[in-house]
């Protein structure tokens, strides 16, 4: 009974998340109510002692602390980088007016971007870079795809670059390097073949549009290069720390954070208050999506009660009896990840599979952060990275649906079977 009270909650809480746009309530307060009141159903009628649930509610509240610092941390120096400019030292370089060659840069360096970032935020600095670029709004569209489906392939292959692969590193999945090494290859194909495949619409030049004088940077050359060299570095090295000291990620980017946050006011402080605090940590921590870090809280939450009461447990048992192959379970999460978030999907399936019987670095764990993050290309409401294109752009879900989706979907199986084949 309260089993299925929890997973009744549990549904109607997701409905409500991938039914935002059209009832009006933000995801991340349906989020929050839901795994608040899965945890109130198990401790007022699951017939265990107090004591007991709040050790389970404790220990689950350390693994999504964790996290959510972690996030909080890399999102503050990413917004840090921003406010100084930093992103104009990428964006610059960009020269060309021919439309396949302008695809493929903009393709491979919000690939390669979104591996040291993340695939949120790297969407944010390609389409706000192409709205200064292609004044063509259908032409900028297709220009928009690619950056969805490359950002979300660049994200899937380190630790940082996306939120599903940050949440297996730290719950001990996957290794950095490892991680690293196993899906480059399969992620750069899931951006190859659709580049390719749509290079073959693009014909003839672009006229790209001249940037205004307004858009130079405010500060001097040298403190944007400053910033922006350091925060790329202190966030490449935090799997380096976490190598080394074996300390929680969390740990090293927080050492990064606190860095950052000591040179920025060393740079700034000889300029008026007024200037200095546009610069400054305590005005990134403003600007970052703390709803987003709410909603993953609230997601967790209803994951972990859903664990407790041995509900993940029986599904992963039913599964592995009615399907029994693990590589098409997990590539129908991938596929499922285009209609509902990746994040819970990663997370149940966390709780699935334990370590004991899938090590760090199984192939089950490996596969998943693959089709779970190139997976979401495939509609663009399956991604962070999708809504936030959509909602800048305005681009809607029929037209990404008739003239992206299945590029993306033909990249998602390109890789995945690479993946497979390197496997054996």
């Amino acid at each position: 009974m309260i089993t299925t009270l929890i997973i009744i909650v549990f549904c109607f809480g997701y409905l409500f998340i991938a039914a935002e746009q059209i009832v009006k309530i933000n995801k991340a307060a349906v989020a929050i109510v839901t795994g608040v009141l899965c945890w109130t159903i198990y401790t007022l009628g699951g017939g265990i002692g107090v004591d007991q649930v709040n050790m389970e509610l404790f220990s689950h509240l350390a693994s999504i602390s964790e996290i959510l610092f972690f996030l909080l941390s890399a999102m503050t120096i990413v917004e840090l980088i921003d406010a100084h400019d930093g992103f104009d030292i990428i964006t610059s370089v960009i020269r060309t007016r021919s439309k396949v060659r302008l695809l493929w840069i903009i393709g491979l360096l919000s690939f390669f971007l979104s591996a040291i970032l993340d695939n949120l935020t790297t969407t944010i600095v390609m389409v706000s870079l192409l709205r200064k670029l292609i004044e063509d709004r259908d032409t900028r569209f297709y220009y928009i795809g690619v950056v969805v489906i490359a950002a979300n392939a660049g994200g899937a292959w380190t630790p940082i670059g996306d939120v599903t692969t940050t949440m297996l590193w730290i719950g001990h999945q996957i290794t950095a390097w490892n991680i690293m090494k196993e899906l480059f290859l399969p992620s750069l194909v899931s951006l190859l073949v659709p580049l390719v495949l749509i290079s073959f619409r693009m014909k003839g030049e672009l006229m790209l549009m001249q940037p205004s004088n307004d858009s130079r940077p405010k500060i001097s050359i040298a403190e944007r290069n400053i910033i922006f060299y350091l925060g790329l570095t202190s966030l490449i090295c935090v799997p380096l720390f976490k190598t080394y000291t074996h300390l929680p990620p969390v740990m090293g980017i927080l050492l990064a954070l606190g860095i950052l946050w000591i040179i920025t006011e060393k740079i700034h402080r000889r300029k008026p208050e007024e200037k200095k605090d546009v610069y400054s940590v305590v005005r990134a921590l403003q600007r970052i999506d703390v709803t987003s870090v709410l909603f993953f809280m609230g997601i967790l939450l209803a994951i972990g009660a859903l664990e407790s009461v041995g509900l993940l447990h029986q599904l992963a048992t039913l599964m592995n009896e009615k399907v029994g192959n693990l590589s098409l379970i997990i590539m129908a999460t991938g596929l499922a990840s285009a209609i509902v978030d990746n994040v819970p999907l990663v997370a149940a399936t966390m709780h699935m599979y334990d370590l004991q019987n899938y090590p760090t670095d199984n192939f089950v764990w490996e596969f998943l952060a693959y089709c779970a993050g190139t997976g979401g290309s495939i509609l663009i409401i399956g991604s962070a990275a999708g809504v936030a294109a959509m909602g800048m752009e305005q681009i809607s879900f029929g037209w990404y649906l008739r003239k992206i989706a299945i590029y993306a979907l033909a990249g998602f199986f390109a890789g995945a079977m690479l993946y497979m084949m390197m496997e054996g």
